[in-house]
């Protein structure tokens, strides 16, 4: 019996058809910009997103750090949300390697950073503060599609404050499922945005940067810097092509999966469920099961995220189809039910 990983949506596993693909890729070195599978990738979703050019990157970390760094100068700040990725869960990258000071706020319940705060945060031309650059947000948002209406907000705030607005976008494909929009209607509030394809997309590596033909320029520069500078990478850009062409609208199969896995957790007595958003589901496990339920999930087959909080995250994601969500549902229900 396989088993079945909700950690995340980045434990997939390519399939044949995109093995297929990356072993026919035509490729070449792309530090001297000539692999065309890779350079194929950067201008397809610079087109689609509504960009002048692209950054194929080996992860969504060093994306949003070269994004960060082509914004920001050394004693810069960029504005964050404080359970944010790039702030909570980058290794501190922007501050160790690129000086630049982080001013996190508090996230809203939908991830939304509120405006008024945003503003507020915001630093007077004075030689006292860190030179606030950057807003930075993240969608999805543990799941969440931030409203449309906010981005059409939070740009006009940045535009009359003079700011760049950075979108981490790890998971912009869902968003724009879950909203029922094209992805190029979110990216086109962003000065830059940074797109995950070893995520939901099922590609096993990398991450693309959009933006401005200048700031992609400086972003490369910066990629070689940071040791991000790869030869023949068009056998992994050929991944993330399949996965544009074909993994895109079955997101909508992932979000539904979490549905129903939510609403068959919802009566279930000793566990609460505490939200469902586009892939993942939320559930609250008192601490004194956690270990227990561990060792039950594991025996079942089923791995999950479980540590010492009572939150536990479950991620739908293209290797868990209808037969595995059955699964995970009949093993939490033995365990709460026992």
């Amino acid at each position: 019996m396989d088993w079945i990983d909700l950690r995340s949506d980045t434990v997939t596993r390519p399939g044949p058809a995109m093995r297929e693909a990356m072993m026919q890729a035509d490729v070449g070195d792309d530090v001297y910009g000539e692999d065309p599978t890779v350079n194929a990738l950067q201008q397809r979703l610079a087109d689609e997103l509504g960009f002048q050019a692209g950054l194929f990157v080996p992860s969504g970390t060093q994306s949003n750090l070269l994004a960060l760094m082509a914004h920001c100068q050394r004693g810069d700040e960029y504005i964050v949300g404080m359970d944010a990725h790039t702030y909570k869960y980058e290794g501190g990258g922007a501050a160790v390697l690129g000086s630049i000071q982080p001013q996190p706020i508090p996230q809203a319940a939908d991830g939304t950073l509120p405006l008024d705060v945003v503003e507020r945060a915001i630093k007077p031309d004075d030689a006292h503060f860190a030179r606030t650059r950057l807003l930075c947000l993240e969608n999805t948002w543990h799941g969440r599609a931030l409203p449309l209406d906010y981005l059409v907000a939070a740009r006009a705030l940045c535009d009359g404050h003079g700011l760049s607005l950075h979108l981490d976008g790890a998971r912009l494909y869902n968003a724009a499922v879950a909203q029922g929009v094209a992805a190029r209607t979110i990216a086109a509030h962003f000065d830059s945005v940074s797109v995950c394809l070893s995520k939901g997309l099922g590609a096993p590596v990398g991450s693309v940067l959009l933006g401005t033909a200048k700031l992609i320029d400086e972003a490369r520069r910066l990629r070689k810097m940071a040791g991000g500078g790869m030869r023949q990478a068009g056998i992994l850009a050929a991944a993330g092509l399949y996965a544009l062409d074909h993994h895109v609208a079955r997101l909508a199969d992932d979000h539904a999966r979490a549905a129903r896995l939510a609403s068959a957790l919802a009566d279930l007595a000793g566990l609460q469920v505490l939200g469902q958003h586009s892939n993942m589901v939320f559930i609250d496990v008192p601490p004194s099961r956690l270990q227990a339920l561990k060792t039950h999930m594991d025996t079942a087959q089923v791995r999950l995220s479980i540590g010492y909080t009572p939150t536990v995250r479950m991620v739908l994601h293209l290797d868990v189809d209808d037969a595995g969500v059955q699964r995970t549902i009949d093993a939490l229900q033995a365990f709460f039910r026992s």
